[in-house]
């Protein structure tokens, strides 16, 4: 399933969404050329993970994010790497308008035993270039279920280069270098600083995509945290931001700071971010 808009500057932009793992984003290319970072990824061991890994946005959630941990009181069983809603079909989908609004509901069942449907809605903003994405957590379970969410947002190290830096109000000082932190990994968490609502981290200066900049916007209500991860061993070489609804911290900690909320059957929760590429 493909939509295609202009950027800023007229260059084609063309997002391939993935029908089959939550109508996520499995390629995002500008000017012929593919944000995502394909086979460049390390793996965790679940194929899931890998293949959405590879594309340029999947969404981890809506159960549990990042790594696996304990189910509360669940004898021996585990959340999964990144929730249980990457590679899960869509249960149905629907194009609007002159192909410039694409919903989609997927139902998933959760590894607490509860269930949920993500109601999705991709838009394209030609005024603005942008593509904005609406996601509404419903639990349609019998059991309550404490809502977690995180965007991953893949980008090929390879369009990076030395004067490449990100840029957010989020980050010390506003600005650091792409390859933060030391080694050949590093990832940080921090509270997403909000004007109106919304929180912005730009990737600038990119070689790989003449010099243009990927800009991310998302709304701190239910995204307050801003997230990045780097990887540069072996053959991986990705960069992710990723918007998330939790600090970095175990369940456990969340748990008794009051900091993990519960859905109670038949409620909701909304989710709502954006992006760009301009000069």
């Amino acid at each position: 399933m493909r939509t295609t808009l202009n950027a800023a500057d007229g260059a084609p932009i063309h997002l391939l969404f993935d029908p089959s793992s939550a109508l996520d984003v499995a390629a995002f290319v500008v000017a012929g050329v593919d944000l995502s970072p394909g086979a460049a990824i390390p793996s965790d061991g679940d194929p899931r993970i890998d293949r959405a890994l590879a594309g340029f946005l999947f969404t981890c959630g809506p159960d549990h994010i990042r790594h696996p941990e304990a189910l509360e009181g669940g004898a021996g069983a585990y959340y999964p790497l990144h929730g249980s809603l990457a590679g899960t079909p869509v249960s149905r989908t629907e194009m609007c308008g002159a192909g410039d609004r694409r919903t989609a509901v997927t139902e998933v069942d959760l590894a607490c035993g509860g269930r949920a449907a993500i109601e999705r809605l991709w838009q394209v903003d030609a005024a603005a270039h942008a593509v904005t994405l609406a996601d509404r957590v419903v639990n349609i379970g019998s059991s309550a279920f404490a809502p977690m969410m995180m965007y991953h947002m893949n980008i090929a190290g390879r369009l990076l280069g030395e004067m490449t830096r990100i840029e957010s109000p989020s980050v010390d000082g506003g600005s650091l270098p792409w390859r933060f932190g030391e080694g050949d990994s590093a990832h940080f968490c921090r509270p997403a600083v909000a004007c109106d609502g919304w929180s912005e981290v730009a990737l600038t200066a990119m070689p790989g995509l003449h010099g243009r900049v990927l800009r991310v916007r998302f709304r701190t209500e239910t995204l307050p945290f801003l997230q990045m991860w780097r990887c540069q061993r072996g053959g991986a070489n990705v960069v992710s931001i990723e918007p998330a609804s939790h600090r970095l911290a175990k369940r456990p900690e969340l748990a008794a700071n009051g900091e993990l909320g519960a859905l109670q059957p038949g409620q909701s929760r909304e989710y709502r971010l954006a992006f760009t590429v301009s000069r």
